[in-house]
């Protein structure tokens, strides 16, 4: 990937008035990122955490109340839509009912008064890259819901932008069609090399998708970086929560030496990476993933109840009580033999590299 800015927000807010009409909201507050050419960088967050509000910013459905926005070093923040070089792909698909797929493909190639030859080469061409080659004539309400999100997906594609949006496309998409859609979506734009802004609240989504991930927060950007990043080391308890499930152990520091931190879990002691220099005696929480963790009979491991037990083919998921605390234990491929029982006994092990430490 060309390390170029394509894209840049420096310090951009918007703030609207709140709905009591007392004070105002920062829906999104002092943002700046960088997003190179050709990357796939993907807002994540809960609902109200800004995500949508920054795509619009940069779209120009909304203006900033405050900062720029900078397309191949020009300043767009306040230019319309349909003056960006931008293309949005809707959760909605918003296709034109009474039109066919080529002319709602076409639509935005006529606005721009391209000559008719070339828009039946370019729709063409992009129906054959959305595995839609017979499907010209027909119109929105005689496709699957898939095809329509490809049409929508072509209908962008076609003007060749030179920056994608995505507002949460497959959210209307059953769960075997979101996989195969999202796999497509991620194909088509590798082979394109197009800058892309994906939005969505689906965490396996974002991480499947991206080259990078912002997860925000209350209008911020409470964390950046390439997925295994987010998720193998969150910077924050919320980061650690909203990406996958985590456990949070309270652990005490026992111990520091080069940059490690020696430390107690679940009566093994670790050392692990305390890039923010605790003391000795600091009070910190351990993250520990549920697929770190696993159940054995063994007595010589620190000693779990299943509280609950549940069986789902490629794995089976536990809910353990350890000292008082319920922690979510995750096995891959269990064979029936091993399958423990609510109420059970057993012993609880970890994968030692895998804690992860957060401040308290």
């Amino acid at each position: 990937m060309a390390q170029v800015g394509s894209l840049i927000l420096e310090n951009i807010s918007k703030i609207f008035p709140a709905r009591d009409g007392q004070g105002e909201v920062r829906a999104v507050d002092d943002v700046s990122l960088t997003i190179y050419e050709g990357e796939f960088l993907t807002l994540l967050g809960p609902s109200g955490c800004g995500k949508t509000t920054t795509l619009r910013l940069i779209s120009g459905f909304e203006m900033p109340s405050a900062g720029r926005i900078l397309l191949d070093e020009k300043d767009i923040s306040h230019r319309p839509p349909n003056k960006r070089d931008m293309a949005m792909v809707f959760q909605s698909y918003a296709l034109f009912p009474h039109m066919t797929v080529f002319n709602n493909i076409a639509y935005g190639l006529r606005v721009q008064h391209v000559s008719r030859s070339e828009i039946r080469a370019r729709v063409e061409k992009v129906l054959d890259l959305m595995s839609l080659p017979n499907l010209g004539a027909r119109r929105p309400n005689e496709l699957s819901g898939g095809q329509q999100q490809r049409v929508a997906l072509a209908r962008s594609l076609v003007v060749e932008p030179r920056v994608l949006l995505f507002d949460e496309p497959l959210s209307n998409l059953d769960a075997k069609l979101r996989v195969q859609m999202r796999s497509e979506i991620r194909n088509i734009q590798r082979r394109l090399n197009i800058t892309s802004v994906y939005v969505t609240h689906d965490q396996v989504e974002a991480m499947a998708l991206s080259d990078r991930v912002v997860v925000m927060n209350e209008g911020k950007i409470e964390q950046l970086g390439p997925p295994e990043e987010i998720y193998r080391r969150p910077v924050s308890r919320f980061v650690a929560d909203f990406i996958g499930r985590a456990n949070f152990l309270p652990v005490v520091v026992e111990s520091v030496q080069d940059g490690q931190a020696g430390i107690t879990v679940l009566g093994q002691p670790v050392r692990t990476a305390a890039p923010f220099g605790p003391a000795v005696g600091a009070q910190l929480t351990a993250v520990l993933r549920p697929e770190a963790l696993s159940l054995k009979n063994d007595p010589s491991l620190k000693q779990a109840t299943v509280k609950q037990a549940m069986y789902l083919g490629s794995s089976s998921e536990y809910i353990v009580d350890v000292d008082d605390r319920e922690l979510i234990v995750v096995e891959s491929d269990p064979s029936t033999e091993q399958i423990f029982r609510e109420g059970q006994s057993v012993g609880i092990a970890f994968v030692p590299e895998t804690v992860h430490l957060l401040p308290k």
